[in-house]
């Protein structure tokens, strides 16, 4: 998208985690939590587009609203985003067009007073959940199974230099409380899991038409993941 044209030294296909040592004052990507969800946010302003703001490795006094510490890259109001920690005024974020046909991620500070938290359908019927979602990186089909249980099968895949990396999910789960998450197969209990221990843990959210999927990056090949915003076929 040409909004993001400008910042695509930024942009990674995934949103990636957060590096081990960064700075209070550096946004490089938001961290997957095994304990809870990832929050989810939208962009709201009085302004068409709302600039990202620049790292502290950037310089030292980013991130700030001056416009030394503004980038060129920006989204707009309505934009969906998932959240990561807080800095001061701003909040580090991670921004995937949900119909762009390439998996590409911006991450980075916006300010907070921009975005309004969005919350997940607190209690969606299995018929929500069901369908072929897609976006850039992949596709997850779900489909009906017993005892109220969705079958889960995807597809994700990262663009190498040389070859294609993938990754597959085919899973069995129940959805509860507003989610729909599973370790591997779905034959161990999510919070039983470990992380620790190479297990591929998914979680998904069904926000507004969307699902909101999220994983711990051990779902594949190097650089793969199913996190995304996901749009029904």
């Amino acid at each position: 998208m040409k909004r993001l044209a400008a910042a695509m030294v930024f942009a990674l296909c995934a949103p990636a985690a957060a590096a081990a040592g960064e700075a209070s004052g550096d946004c490089y990507g938001i961290d997957f939590n095994v304990d809870h969800p990832i929050a989810i946010a939208k962009v709201i302003a009085d302004r068409p587009q709302i600039n990202f703001v620049k790292n502290t490795a950037d310089a030292a006094s980013c991130p700030a609203s001056t416009d030394a510490c503004r980038r060129s890259a920006y989204l707009v109001p309505g934009d969906l985003v998932l959240v990561g920690k807080t800095h001061g005024d701003f909040t580090c974020i991670a921004y995937q067009p949900p119909a762009d046909p390439k998996p590409d991620w911006t991450n980075g500070w916006l300010p907070s007073a921009a975005m309004t938290p969005v919350l997940p359908s607190p209690a969606p019927s299995r018929a929500d959940w069901l369908g072929n979602w897609v976006h850039g990186g992949g596709h997850i089909a779900i489909t009906p199974a017993g005892r109220g249980q969705v079958r889960v099968r995807g597809e994700a895949f990262y663009n190498a230099a040389q070859n294609v990396h993938t990754g597959v999910i085919n899973a069995t789960a129940r959805p509860a409380h507003g989610l729909l998450q599973f370790a591997d197969d779905g034959s161990e209990a999510f919070d039983a899991a470990n992380d620790d221990k190479g297990s591929c843990l998914v979680r998904m959210q069904k926000v507004e038409k969307l699902l909101v999927v999220e994983d711990n990056n051990a779902c594949g090949g190097v650089m793969v993941t199913f996190t995304g915003f996901y749009r029904k076929k």
